[in-house]
């Protein structure tokens, strides 16, 4: 049984695709197998994977269904078939990776290493660094409640990014080397136990991109399992290299929260702060996000 089962999933990001397998192939002190799926790109990103990674296990989509979807084919073909389904020889760990990452030699053993010494970390995230040296925020976070959205759109977050409360989203009141339980990291590098996908199936492809990972933190942590954040570990991340090229890519982010909200807080959620959110989302997502708010939310089913 290996180690590690990783799925990145890939749309017209080649160039930086060959440089993420690339390290991962210099991979030290851990077995491993690659899934990349091929969300249908245009610029030659399959015919590169299997040219120079035929090692790695390539889906070709002939179709982009999403971000969710893809990954769960990456899943499926690992071993991991949904909840209460597994098999024997599904890798101890699945690694969601995005192709615009790089990992130095050592990560993915300290990861693994991590949660072998934790046995309740369902779910674990590296410490994300940009180009440019800044934290990527996203690595770590708070749920989206309607509170916590709040604060952080509007702007109490930044003014006081100390404040546990106003901060919350991002967990700008923690250092950026700490390690960590917190709600949620990001989908660039979420690592999770084979037991944790047993007990709560694999990720919502009601979402197209965004809010995939959290979601999936959200039910992982409500089966009992924690969510850790490693400061210590530390891998680049080229942020939005795929999805800067979409101009669906707002309009997803918006209707991703709005799906978040009504698949985990509109039962609980009084009438007057509904209203309020669903302004709040029409205001950030624009017109185009009407229709959906417009459509009966229906009980979601999770793969």
């Amino acid at each position: 049984m290996h180690d590690l089962g990783i799925v990145i999933v890939n749309w017209n990001t080649r160039e930086l695709l060959d440089r993420c397998l690339a390290t991962v192939y210099a991979s030290e002190g851990v077995s491993f197998r690659v899934v990349v799926v091929d969300n249908a790109s245009v610029d030659g990103s399959a015919d590169m994977v299997r040219l120079r990674y035929p090692q790695a296990e390539l889906i070709a989509s002939e179709t982009n269904d999403g971000y969710p979807a893809g990954n769960n084919r990456g899943l499926r073909l690992l071993g991991y078939r949904g909840a209460g389904d597994v098999a024997d020889d599904a890798p101890r760990y699945a690694l969601l990776l995005n192709p615009d990452t790089e990992l130095p030699p050592d990560a993915l053993a300290r990861m693994v290493n991590f949660m072998d010494a934790n046995s309740r970390v369902g779910v674990a995230g590296p410490r994300l660094i940009l180009p440019d040296g800044a934290l990527d925020k996203a690595c770590r976070r708070g749920f989206p409640t309607p509170l916590v959205s709040f604060y952080h759109y509007s702007g109490l977050a930044r003014m006081f990014p100390n404040s546990p409360a106003f901060g919350r989203y991002n967990m700008t009141f923690l250092p950026e080397t700490a390690t960590v339980e917190v709600d949620s990291v990001v989908g660039a590098y979420m690592q999770v136990r084979r037991e944790a996908i047993r007990d709560v199936g694999l990720l919502d492809e009601a979402f197209f991109m965004y809010a995939e990972d959290i979601d999936w933190a959200y039910r992982i942590k409500r089966a009992g399992w924690q969510v850790w954040y490693v400061g210590d570990v530390v891998v680049r991340h080229v942020k939005r290299a795929a999805s800067r090229q979409s101009a669906r890519a707002q309009f997803e982010f918006w209707r991703a929260m709005l799906i978040f909200y009504r698949k985990h807080y509109r039962r609980t959620t009084p009438l007057p702060v509904h209203l309020l959110v669903l302004l709040a989302l029409l205001l950030k997502g624009g017109r185009t996000l009407w229709p959906e708010i417009q459509r009966p939310s229906v009980p979601p089913t999770s793969p």
